[in-house]
This record gives structure tokens, C-alpha cells and sequence, in this order.
């Protein structure tokens, strides 16, 4: 099968996912019911992953995956003549974290060889199962619990983990991920809209992925007030039970150590100079000006995915709100898995 008949049948994919996000329970099919059922069931599999967080994950998705934007994303590479199986060992964190990986794979004229995560092993292979579907029988995949027989590998981990897997696939070709994190600068001349997108990018998906901001660049006098005023919307987070455990947990050990933070009931904002927070705490600092921070980015290069800011003079950032939103050519880590998938 040529990579033209993948495209239109993911494009069929995506116009399936998009039906069952713009319907009413009652006015579902079959194939609504059964996405539904599989989302509910990936809940209960693991709580992090909400319905309402898997749908957002859905419709991000749905946005990118249309003809035009797969088009023209697949014309910057030639397309591969020789057939070759490729190791994915995929992350769990947020929703359909991985898809990406498959459908470069796939469209990269490749087979998947898939070891999922065992905190998303339902939505994936239901979606490749569909699309199968779609294709009558003709895509090439494989969901395996255990990597063998491949030409190279995908592979996304914690650092530790990471050094494992460099060793372990030290003789394929391979690109090993490692921990990285998401950072916001504020200017002081953010409106209020802006401030409440910046809470987007901190909340959605509980703050567990990798493009989730978890350290803040504030100007020196900048009040944390206007902050927490902003973030009022996503006050409900704290009734989710998983999420209001880490908030205890680290409140208590703060109030235990007498460390200095500020609290609105359901974040902490903490003055500290590490890029990773615990979850439910935001990390910040204060910049005097802004080549302190241009300098503490270039250090920290290897450990940040994504920076948010709309202050002028900050190449690559992205819009308060869009951190969850990437396009398909914006690959993890900055390294180009489609260019990657095209010399092997």
C-alpha cells in the first residue's frame, strides 16, 4: 500500500473521531458507542486520563490530522522504497502520547513494532484496530509486549530509564528520550485572556506531560496575586482525587520544612530555581532582565521541551495556551523522527 492510501485513511480516522466528538450521546452509532466505551474504560484503567482529558487529546489531534496539514507535513521528506520494522516503546503520561511515533512510522512507508505504556494500553491499539478497519485488513502493525526482530527504535523514558535503554539498543539505530519539562516567561504586560491561556498550559492534563509549564519567569516586582486571580478557572482540578493527594502531600512537607510558598487552595507557587515541580506546585523565579533568562534557557537546553512566551526576542516559543497543542512537525526533544525515519 502506497503512503497516499494511508493518508486518506487516516484522514477517514480522524473524520471518525470528530463524528463521535460532535455528537450527543443519544444520537450515536455503533462505531460512537464503541469509542466511548473505550474511553471509559481507559478511565477506570487509569484515573489521570479523564473522559474530558482524552477528548481533548482527541480533538487536538482531529485539528492536525487532515489532508492539507499531513500533506504538507510528509512533503518535506522523501518518501522510503525499503521496508523496515521499528521498535516503539511508547510513554503513558498523557492521552495518545505516542500516537505521533505510530503515525510517523506508518506514513514513513514502516512498520510499527509497538510496546505500550501500561498506563495507555487501551486508546491506542482501539484506534490502530479502526484504522485497520478503514484499510480492510492491509495496515501493518504490530502490539507486542516485548521488542524483537527490528531494524531500529523509538524509545521514550524517564533519565534513568533513558541510560538503560541507551545501553540495551547501543547497536540500533535509535532515538532514546529522556525527561524534559516546559517553562513560561510573563513579561508583566500579559492581560488578564492571556494570564487564563497560561493556566492551560499549567492545568490541562493535570501538568503531567512534557510540554506542561512547571517553572514561571517573573519580572522582579511582578505580584503572584494576578497569577492566581487567572487561574480561577481550573479551581475544580483539586476534586479530582489523585491530584488533591499530591496537593496535600506537598503542602504538608512545606508546612513541615517551614518553606516559603504561596497557595490558592488547589496550586502552590514556590520561589526555587529547578525547572521540574512536583505536581501541583509551580516553580518560578525573578529575572531583572531578560538575557538572564535567554542565558538559564541556552544552559538548560537539554532538559526544557517548550517555552511559552509572547515577550518579543524568544525563537520557537509558543503562544500562552498552545503548549498541548504542537503540530505535526514538532517533534519531541527537537529531534526530526520523520528524518530519522527516512535514513534508515
Amino acid at each position: 500500500m502506497n503512503v497516499e492510501h494511508k493518508v486518506l485513511e487516516l484522514v477517514q480516522l480522524s473524520d471518525l473521531i470528530k463524528t463521535y466528538l460532535t455528537k450527543n450521546s443519544e444520537d450515536f452509532n455503533e462505531n460512537d458507542l464503541e469509542l466511548e466505551q473505550t474511553l471509559r474504560k481507559s478511565e477506570i484503567e487509569n484515573p489521570w486520563f479523564t473522559l474530558e482529558n482524552q477528548k481533548k487529546a482527541l480533538e487536538q489531534w482531529v485539528s492536525v490530522l487532515n489532508y492539507p496539514q499531513i500533506t504538507e507535513w510528509l512533503s518535506q521528506y522523501s518518501e522510503n522504497k525499503v521496508q523496515k520494522r521499528v521498535g516503539l516503546i511508547l510513554a503513558g503520561n498523557i492521552p495518545m502520547v505516542g500516537f505521533h511515533d505510530v503515525i510517523s512510522v506508518i506514513l514513513s512507508n514502516h512498520i510499527p513494532v509497538i510496546k505500550l505504556s501500561s498506563k495507555d494500553k487501551t486508546l491506542l491499539p482501539f484506534l490502530l484496530k479502526k484504522w485497520n478497519e478503514i484499510s480492510n485488513g492491509n495496515l501493518q502493525y504490530e502490539i507486542v509486549e516485548r521488542l524483537e526482530n527490528f531494524d531500529a527504535v523509538i524509545a521514550t523514558g524517564s533519565n534513568n530509564t533513558a541510560r538503560y535503554l541507551e545501553y540495551y539498543f547501543r547497536k540500533q539505530r535509535s532515538i532514546i528520550r529522556k525527561n524534559r519539562t516546559s517553562v513560561a516567561i510573563i513579561s508583566g504586560n500579559e492581560t488578564n485572556e492571556e494570564l487564563a491561556f497560561l493556566a492551560k498550559d499549567i492545568f490541562q492534563y493535570f501538568g503531567l506531560g512534557c510540554r506542561n509549564v512547571t517553572r514561571l519567569f517573573l519580572p522582579k516586582d511582578y505580584l503572584i496575586d494576578k497569577i492566581f486571580e487567572n487561574f480561577i478557572n481550573y479551581q475544580d482540578i483539586i476534586n479530582h482525587n489523585k491530584y488533591a493527594n499530591n496537593y496535600d502531600y506537598n503542602r504538608a512537607v512545606y508546612l513541615l520544612n517551614q518553606d516559603q510558598f504561596w497557595d490558592n487552595n488547589f496550586i502552590m507557587l514556590k520561589e526555587d530555581e529547578k525547572l521540574f515541580s512536583p505536581l501541583s506546585v509551580i516553580n518560578f523565579s525573578r529575572y531583572d532582565n531578560l538575557d538572564d533568562v535567554k542565558n538559564f534557557l541556552v544552559q538548560n537546553e537539554e532538559n526544557i521541551q517548550c517555552v511559552v512566551s509572547q515577550t518579543e526576542g524568544f525563537e520557537n516559543s509558543v503562544a500562552f495556551g498552545e503548549a498541548q497543542n504542537p503540530s505535526l512537525d514538532t517533534y519531541a526533544d527537537n529531534v526530526d523522527t520523520m528524518k530519522f525515519l527516512s535514513e534508515i
